[in-house]
């Protein structure tokens, strides 16, 4: 869970330092927002965070 925040907040703020520096319209922001939510209610969301946990987990080990 708290893997899940942080990467929530991470990408929170790339999407706003993209918004802000107009590297991103938003239209793309939004759409973007859209994929990721209903890409979580169809049930990859389980998958998407085990994957970022086991990325994060082998981060030390580089």
């Amino acid at each position: 869970m708290a893997v899940t925040i942080s990467l929530l907040l991470v990408f929170g703020a790339l999407l706003a330092i993209l918004l802000r520096s107009k590297a991103l319209g938003f239209g793309s922001a939004f759409v973007a927002a859209m994929f990721g939510f209903y890409l979580a209610t169809i049930g990859v969301g389980t998958t998407v965070n085990q994957l970022m946990r086991a990325l994060v987990a082998a981060l030390p080990n580089l």
